[in-house]
């Protein structure tokens, strides 16, 4: 049946699906591409899908299909087409940091926060030298302190609004301000202790505090740790042996219905232990599909 299904048609039930969660000014989707990769599918090639995850909710708004992560640019213009981004920070890693796919954030009401890496080579050593050569306001900087599993993170964020002199060469569509995220991680635990410090510079189309700035780019690994994460660990799609047809793309979206159907319970019970209690309880399971009831909106405008 699921290499029958137009994918395209499912994908619009998926919509559906998540309706409701299309709204609301400030919140973050990240756009970000994972590759199934336990076998290629009839074409040849492994499936790529590239998905819309509402970071608040944590929950995937949308998705669309390409069988070449190097095709994962056009794919994101498509994927944003079927969303309402008014008020929205859209979030993308250096690899979809695109002029046209900036335009189209803007275009459709959205905001960005693309990270800038050298891929773009010129834009990127500027902005770098620029933040080097930079003595900010303490004031406008914000510094974040985790302590995690014998890992020390201190994590900066500064914001500068002084980019008209960026714009006179580059014309970034929409460009407002630049960031920078330093990070210096302290690893305790021996015999691996070892001190390390990086920054990541970003684009950004609204000249956000320093300290939301440092909430919103952190905010966009959650696509990592609560979408990709679990399809691999707990929903073993690398492992998925359906390769014909349209049977790949039906299935991933599927998993992620599942997925936000697990989401949106409340239940103090661990995912993998809802995936089984979902199976083992026709009450627990009726209590899940009642999430996906037919009472909201759509995400499209």
């Amino acid at each position: 049946m699921f290499r029958l299904l137009d994918p395209d048609q499912f994908r619009a039930c998926f919509q559906r699906f998540t309706a409701g969660l299309g709204e609301g000014g400030g919140r973050v989707i990240a756009i970000d591409g994972k590759t199934v990769r336990r076998r290629p599918q009839s074409s040849g090639r492994p499936l790529h899908m590239v998905s819309a995850w509402d970071c608040e909710h944590q929950l995937v708004l949308a998705q669309i299909a390409t069988d070449v992560k190097g095709h994962e640019i056009a794919a994101v213009s498509k994927l944003l087409k079927m969303l309402y981004l008014k008020g929205a920070i859209v979030t993308a890693d250096a690899h979809n940091c695109q002029r046209s796919i900036a335009a189209r954030i803007v275009g459709q009401g959205g905001d960005y926060a693309l990270a800038l890496k050298p891929n773009h080579g010129v834009l990127h050593a500027q902005v770098r030298q620029f933040f080097d050569g930079l003595q900010p306001d303490p004031a406008a900087t914000h510094t974040t302190i985790t302590d995690d599993h014998g890992r020390f993170e201190t994590r900066t964020s500064l914001v500068s609004n002084d980019v008209e002199w960026l714009q006179q060469h580059h014309r970034w569509p929409g460009l407002a301000a630049i960031g920078k995220v330093t990070r210096v991680r302290e690893i305790t635990a021996k015999p691996l202790a070892r001190t390390t410090t990086d920054a990541a510079y970003y684009l950004l189309s609204l000249p956000l505090p320093a300290a939301r700035f440092g909430e919103v780019v952190r905010s966009h690994w959650g696509v990592e740790n609560r979408l990709h994460w679990p399809l691999n660990a707990v929903m073993n799609e690398d492992l998925a042996r359906s390769s014909r047809d349209n049977s790949p793309y039906n299935l991933a979206i599927l998993r992620h219905m599942a997925l936000n159907l697990m989401r949106r319970d409340d239940s103090r019970v661990s995912l993998r232990g809802k995936f089984n209690l979902a199976g083992w309880q026709d009450s627990f399971l009726t209590k899940l599909l009642r999430h996906a009831g037919p009472d909201r909106g759509a995400i499209a405008p």
